[in-house]
């Protein structure tokens, strides 16, 4: 693990919070319990008026997170009791994780390295009961998108590349959905790339693949260079134990994945904030992914933003966690560690929020229709109502 020295001359771990692995256990480590507890209800809200529960975890996962080092949290989401349906209940991971060999490692070794790394974290998943697991954003390989050299496109494979047949084995030896986000090669159109999560169902088949719609173009993020916006709408999957937010929820998700790739300078502070709106926003869960550590290359590039030269995008920041429709979420995993976070959800929640702040009624989506259906045209003029006064004024 990599170390750095703190400002009174102790080390810690290179990432973390004043050596904390993150900002839930900084407070709890340093405030009373009374004051913690008040704190925590308004940074992480509550869940049908409580605070979250944990989860027990069977020892077999415990070993496994004590054994490779890596993060493990487990919480459950309540509903309400109601009278004429039962509770849904899924159990549902996450996993965030560095990569396992430097990037100048041969490519064949990073992704298997890789794949090593993280088959103990999934069968920790499995051996828990996680019904539905997401991996991060481009889990095979070092996020190289802000590079804009063409060798890391070597790292894409076909929908049914090796990466999935991998994950096909576990998941049907677990029962379980993979969701399995991968820089895609299009076979079938040219070798075209696309960023793709590609769901695997429980019985190891795939499901289908949702490619990545909005593709940034900010600071070192050159994304643009390799691989287009996607082409596949918003699918909604159903599986057995059953983002562009809005899109997602009108076709009636009631689980989001998000898994994605981003770094403290540029976004840490919206990252408790933009998936929780979203939830409470769409009447369903989100599940928040983001990969850790600092990946280094060995040529040094340019970015968007005046920066000199540099090698590294700076640290990807982890903290992934957990978002509910009722505004409540889970304390996030580690800033700096591989992990492994678990939750129990009763779906019964997002018709309940859907009820209680009656969104789908009150949104008037008739309204903005007919304004992006104006806005797409050339002629488009904003709705601008000028001070007649004004410019009087000013002259």
């Amino acid at each position: 693990m990599n170390k750095s020295i703190s400002d009174n001359g102790e080390t810690v771990a290179k990432g973390s919070i004043c050596g904390y692995d993150s900002l839930d256990q900084l407070l709890s480590a340093n405030l009373k319990p009374e004051l913690y507890q008040e704190v925590s209800r308004i940074l992480l809200g509550s869940n049908c008026g409580r605070p979250l529960e944990h989860i027990v975890i069977p020892a077999s996962a415990k070993d496994l997170s004590s054994k490779h080092d890596f993060d493990l949290q487990a919480f459950s989401f309540s509903a309400d009791k109601e009278q004429m349906r039962k509770p849904r209940v899924v159990r549902v991971g996450l996993i965030q994780n560095s990569i396992a060999l430097p990037t100048t490692a041969p490519f064949l070794d990073q992704t298997r390295g890789i794949h090593n790394k993280l088959k103990p974290i999934i069968e920790a998943a499995g051996v828990a009961g996680v019904n539905i697991l997401c991996l991060q954003e481009a889990w095979t390989m070092p996020f190289a998108f802000c590079t804009r050299e063409k060798k890391w496109c070597e790292f894409a494979e076909p929908v049914d590349g090796e990466s999935t047949k991998f994950l096909q084995e576990l998941a049907k030896k677990y029962n379980m959905v993979i969701v399995n986000p991968i820089l895609e090669r299009d076979m079938d159109h040219g070798e075209v790339l696309w960023n793709t999560a590609v769901i695997i169902g429980n019985n190891g088949n795939i499901i289908g693949k949702h490619r990545k719609n909005h593709i940034p173009r900010v600071g070192d993020f050159n994304e643009s260079t390799y691989y287009m916006e996607g082409d596949t709408g918003h699918p909604v999957f159903e599986t057995t134990p059953s983002s562009n937010w809005l899109a997602f929820g009108l076709n009636g998700a009631e689980i989001v994945f998000n898994p994605s790739a981003t770094v403290g300078e540029l976004s840490e502070p919206m990252w408790p904030i933009e998936a929780r709106n979203a939830a409470i926003a769409n009447s369903y869960f989100v599940g928040s992914i983001n990969r850790v550590g600092t990946e280094v290359f060995p040529n040094a590039f340019t970015s968007g933003d005046g920066k000199p030269q540099h090698n590294d995008f700076g640290h990807f920041y982890g903290s992934s966690h957990f978002s509910a429709p009722d505004a409540s979420c889970t304390p996030s995993l580690s800033r700096y560690r591989d992990g492994l976070l678990i939750s129990d959800m009763d779906l019964n929640l997002c018709r309940q929020y859907k009820d209680k702040w009656g969104f789908r009624m009150t949104a008037r989506y008739e309204v903005y229709a007919d304004l992006l259906a104006k806005y797409l045209k050339p002629d488009f003029k904003p709705q601008v109502v000028s001070d007649p006064m004004l410019h009087k004024n000013s002259s």
